[in-house]
């Protein structure tokens, strides 16, 4: 559209819609006013596009007056026209425009307190320009991949048939060994036959051999931390700060300028996996933003708790204030609904009001019903927030439908996650039998679990093994290998690589939910960086020529995760189902854990499964059963064949040092 035509754009009245006023409690901080605010439950905030024409809508309640401007480009040019927008309902206020002005660029100003605040592409901006500094007006229906209609994730009938790969796009993909073309990028992961300098699968190819259902795909949402202007210069960061909610990072896409490049390459990648089997879950961040937010630009103060700072990076947001909690609602259905995403990973859940928690629970499985929920059931720091309103590991159980992190499994599996040199369970620290059985029966009340010898919780806080995460490794923190080497530094190579082995068998045969950090499967290395969200790519690279090195260990996870899959005995989805069939033996031993899933559990082909659990330095002699057993795993072997080796019962079997024996009958 040329210059003198945007010039021309009036200024239309529009109906408002009002919405309800949410239930939710208000605010926590001292500025009781935000009670008062009026509140828009309406789905047309942001920028529409009808066959009426575009229409844009904006809550600032407290706004003395707003402007419109429209712009030919994203970047460092003068608007070509500015527009007064008309006060509306409920706080919001409002502009539209007969003529198609797709395409165009546009930014909010708002006068608050008589002072013009800086521009804004407003909250729910659901496309931008470079750096996120301009909205875009699109047709989202262009920026959908051929098959999109019938475009659909994995079904899951239980959480507990999960098993989930976190990744962050940069890190799968850009060391040169990937041979990806796209390296960084969102469609990196929409090239088949990549492979490494051996000819070994990498990309989405090696996702399909592991076996994995799910990807956890580290901040993928717009963030402020990477210039996309610079991409030319190496710029790294996980991605936690977040400055537009609704819109895919640019840095992730071929081209931030093109507002429709980003949402068609995310939504290509999504496809991709989709056609793989693979399910796509978001890392997503509510719990804080990145400075200058689109919030602070359009409502000032009323998005955050007053100086809280339980996020650890300030900017803490008032989900208790229910426009917020709205916010948060309807732009996870969105990324449903347009992207396809089949569930969420929230960060910082533990600040999250547990009544916003709950409502998106139950309005996103409304959505879909097999959406899957979890978090870190905890906080950074202390927050205005009352206890008994955060969304802590502690008190779960009552929002059955939303998981929690077992980092008690972690730490009594590896040690302890800030100590470099503690050892856990796996490295052969004794007196963690008991924190390990807790991670066993998926944190869920069991009568043989004693929950007074655990780690950091001393009840059992699932109400089914649904609601926990079971993992060792993830972003944060050393990761797997590097924990080892650092606790285990006078122990041999092998004995490590046991100690590896037998940490993922744990995980992946305990009641819950297994989580794998990516690149664990070949030994990845972070070369001891404990913190590494802006650490360069010769730090957070996957190398994938650490797969032809340690291709055993890739086999053994491949075969593991098929293990799992095969056995819905290390998948029931009920506490109770987990106090009738798992049972605990006497053992006695430090560094020891022998127990027997019986009766088929959860539709078995197996009436029995017997695994044994030998964290100790030297072997142990175990008597079983009577019968013939089939082996199943032994010292780091894994048989998922239908015709596995045998061993005689009755009698003493030798369960080596740092491994795990698994035999059924």
């Amino acid at each position: 559209m040329n210059h003198n035509i945007i010039m021309s754009i009036g200024l239309i009245a529009a109906t408002a819609v009002s919405g309800d006023a949410s239930a939710i409690s208000g605010n926590t901080g001292d500025d009781r006013r935000y009670d008062e605010f009026p509140i828009y439950m309406g789905d047309d905030l942001g920028c529409i596009v009808s066959e009426s024409g575009t229409h844009f809508t904006l809550w600032t309640p407290e706004a003395d007056e707003v402007n419109i401007q429209f712009y030919d480009h994203d970047l460092n040019t003068p608007p070509v026209s500015i527009h007064r927008m008309t006060r509306s309902y409920n706080g919001t206020w409002r502009f539209s425009t007969p003529v198609n002005i797709i395409g165009k660029f546009y930014t909010f100003r708002v006068r608050y307190d008589g002072k013009w605040l800086d521009e804004t592409p407003g909250p729910w901006a659901r496309a931008v320009g470079t750096n996120g500094q301009r909205a875009a007006v699109i047709d989202l229906s262009s920026t959908d991949p051929e098959g999109w209609d019938a475009d659909r994730g994995p079904w899951l009938d239980s959480y507990t048939d999960a098993v989930i790969y976190e990744m962050h796009h940069r890190d799968f993909s850009i060391h040169p060994s990937s041979n990806i073309v796209n390296k960084g990028k969102f469609i990196s992961l929409a090239e088949p036959y990549t492979t490494n300098d051996d000819g070994l699968s990498t990309g989405v190819d090696h996702l399909k051999e592991l076996g994995i259902t799910h990807v956890q795909l580290m901040p993928s949402a717009d963030f402020g931390s990477i210039d996309e202007s610079r991409l030319d210069m190496p710029q790294y960061n996980w991605g936690y700060d977040p400055v537009c909610y609704n819109v895919p990072e640019g840095s992730y896409s071929t081209n931030p300028a093109s507002p429709k490049t980003r949402i068609t390459e995310m939504k290509h990648m999504i496809k991709t996996l989709h056609d793989a089997g693979i399910g796509v879950i978001m890392d997503v961040v509510y719990n804080h933003t990145a400075h200058n937010s689109p919030f602070e630009l359009t409502a000032p103060g009323y998005y955050y708790r007053p100086g809280a700072n339980g996020s650890g990076c300030g900017n803490e947001v008032a989900d208790e204030r229910p426009q917020v909690s709205h916010f948060i609602i309807e732009s996870l259905k969105y990324w449903m609904t347009e992207y396809h995403v089949d569930g969420f990973r929230f960060d910082l859940m533990g600040l999250h009001d547990r009544g916003t928690m709950i409502r998106i629970e139950q309005e996103l499985r409304a959505v879909r019903p097999d959406v899957i929920l979890y978090g870190e059931g905890w906080t950074a720091g202390d927050s205005p927030l009352p206890v008994t309103r955060r969304t802590l590991k502690d008190s779960i159980g009552d929002i059955p439908g939303i998981a929690v992190f077992n980092d008690d499994l972690r730490d009594a599996v590896k040690g302890y996650y800030n100590d470099a040199a503690d050892k856990g369970f796996v490295q052969g620290k004794p007196g963690l039998e008991e924190a390990v059985r807790i991670g066993i029966v998926g944190a869920t009340d069991h009568p043989q679990v004693d929950y007074r010898k655990g780690i950091k919780s001393y009840k059992p806080y699932a109400a089914s093994p649904c609601q926990v995460i079971n993992y060792v490794s993830c972003h944060d923190n050393l990761m797997l290998t590097d924990k080892l080497t650092a606790s285990m530094p006078a122990s041999t190579e092998e004995d490590r690589l046991r100690a590896h082995k037998l940490a993922m068998t744990i995980v992946m045969t305990s009641q819950g939910v297994p989580f794998i950090f990516s690149g664990e499967e070949m030994s990845r290395t972070k070369h001891g960086d404990s913190d590494s969200y802006c650490s360069p790519d010769s730090i957070n690279a996957i190398d994938w020529n650490l797969k032809t090195v340690n291709t055993d260990l890739v086999k053994f996870y491949c075969q593991l995760i098929s293990l799992r899959r095969k056995h819905p005995a290390f998948r029931m989805s009920t506490s109770e189902e987990i106090i009738k069939n798992l049972r605990f033996d006497k053992t006695n031993k430090p560094n020891l854990i022998s127990y027997s899933i019986n009766n088929h559990a959860n539709g078995d082909y197996y009436n029995k499964i017997k695994v044994i659990l030998n964290g100790s330095p030297t072997p142990y002699d175990i008597k079983i059963g009577k019968g013939d057993w089939n082996v199943l795993v032994r010292d780091g072997v894994i048989d998922i064949t239908d015709t596995p080796g045998t061993l005689k019962g009755g009698g003493s079997v030798t369960v080596e040092p740092f491994s795990a024996l698994i035999l059924a009958q």
